[in-house]
């Protein structure tokens, strides 16, 4: 055990001397000082990373030792390079989407509201997910333009950006767990409509919806008290482009902590699996009610019915093929969100399980690639809704068709309504003339 301190101070002096620095001999106390001395200058993490790293490929070569490899090898090969190269314009992208996306939430939010649309609680329930979408986009807009386009340029960590950032983070987390809770409440009310239809206007009602939503909005930052107690604003000192000594100011947290271990299985299980779960269970059923729905279509158009009740058969056959277009777009919705949190959810409960080597290794690393499937999900479903419903799809051209200022005017009667108008009037002064 002696002689390899001896011969790593050996190799010490060698590293110093070939580096430039005269001297027969150092000490310890000489080499620490010339370690510090290191990191304390201008770039110090870099070049004492590299000094590092020199180091130990000397002593291996001087020592004939066989390093073992680094323990945390994961998310190792080629697709580490493809995600890299996503990250490098993840800004540029992420900023496409969140434009297009905000335009397309806020034309749901219109076609919504109108008043054709409001009156049905599925259609509430979309409404305020696409309000949750619209705020995520454009919080994090300004976010993606300095992380990814300002910051890599001036490398300045001012006390403002750590505050936005801390504030991105946890606004962020809760409006997304928002989406998150009422794509959930969307499943279980089109569930229940579903399953229990003969029941389905006690169960689903307008004052549950209104509660549905309203708890979709005050569990998420419950949900998220833990990451407010993990995270917080940290200094780090550093030199500027001057050389003169600055401060960073940083938004990090207690990698050892347990309250950091329990963040991550509350984010990875409670906030993301166990909703997947939830919806897959609901989605498998909803195929299954399609299918049976298709089934029994079938056995309506191949039943040789009498005269009398073909017209209930077909206004039975366009009551089904209605609520199966619902069931659908709502089946696509469900399954987007499956595929952009399920991954999520799964690194998250890892990171937990495996700790902070895998979180810097690979939670890290598809982070932008998460986020990016998040935007992509909030940004999508405008073309969900205008693909598979008809409804919307009508309402929306009529939105477009009308005069900017033809909705502040009073409705005026339809042909139909005129027609009958006249003939009552008709009819009123013919009794009169009949009268004697």
């Amino acid at each position: 055990m002696s002689n390899k301190p001896q011969s790593l101070l050996d190799i010490f002096q060698e590293i110093f001397a070939a580096s430039g620095n005269s001297s027969d001999s150092y000490n310890e106390t000489q080499i620490l000082s010339m370690l510090r001395e290191q990191t304390n200058r201008g770039g110090a993490g870099e070049e004492f990373e590299s000094l590092l790293v020199k180091m130990m490929k000397d002593a291996k070569s001087k020592l004939n030792l066989t390093l073992k490899p680094d323990t945390c090898g994961y998310c190792e090969g080629d697709f580490r390079d493809v995600i890299t190269v996503y990250n490098s314009i993840h800004g540029y992208v992420s900023l496409l989407v969140c434009t297009i996306g905000v335009l397309a939430n806020s034309m749901n939010i219109a076609v919504l509201t109108r008043r054709d649309m409001a009156a049905a609680p599925i259609n509430r329930l979309l409404k305020w997910l696409a309000v949750a979408d619209v705020f995520v986009m454009i919080e994090y807009m300004p976010f993606v333009i300095y992380r990814h386009l300002v910051l890599p340029e001036k490398l300045d960590f001012p006390y403002s950006w750590a505050m936005y950032l801390l504030f991105h983070m946890h606004f962020a987390q809760i409006l997304h767990t928002a989406s998150i809770c009422l794509t959930l409440s969307l499943a279980i009310w089109r569930y229940i409509a579903i399953k229990y239809s003969d029941r389905s206007h006690i169960l689903c009602t307008e004052r549950r919806c209104s509660i549905a939503i309203l708890t979709s909005f005050i569990l998420p930052p419950i949900l998220c008290t833990p990451t407010f107690m993990v995270f917080d604003i940290h200094t780090k000192n550093v030199t500027n482009a001057d050389g003169n000594p600055d401060i960073a100011y940083h938004v990090d947290s207690d990698y050892q902590g347990t309250l950091y271990q329990a963040n991550f299985w509350v984010h990875g299980v409670v906030i993301k699996l166990l909703p997947c779960s939830i919806l897959t269970v609901i989605s498998i059923w909803l195929i299954k009610a399609l299918y049976k729905a298709n089934q029994h279509q079938k056995n309506l158009r191949n039943y040789s019915a009498c005269p009398a009740a073909e017209k209930m058969v077909k206004r039975q056959h366009k009551a089904d093929k209605r609520t199966d277009r619902t069931t659908k777009m709502l089946l696509a919705v469900l399954l987007l969100f499956l595929v952009t949190e399920l991954p999520q959810g799964i690194l998250g409960l890892m990171s937990g399980l495996l700790g902070w080597c895998f979180f810097k290794r690979c939670y890290d690393l598809f982070g932008e690639l998460m986020d990016f499937l998040a935007l992509l999900n909030g940004a999508i479903n405008f073309i969900l809704y205008c693909t598979m419903s008809r409804q919307f799809r009508q309402t929306f051209r009529q939105m477009l068709l009308q005069p900017p200022l033809a909705r502040f005017l009073p409705p005026t009667a339809s042909h139909s309504e005129s027609h009958n108008q006249n003939t009552c009037t008709e009819k009123i002064k013919s009794m009169k003339t009949s009268i004697p």
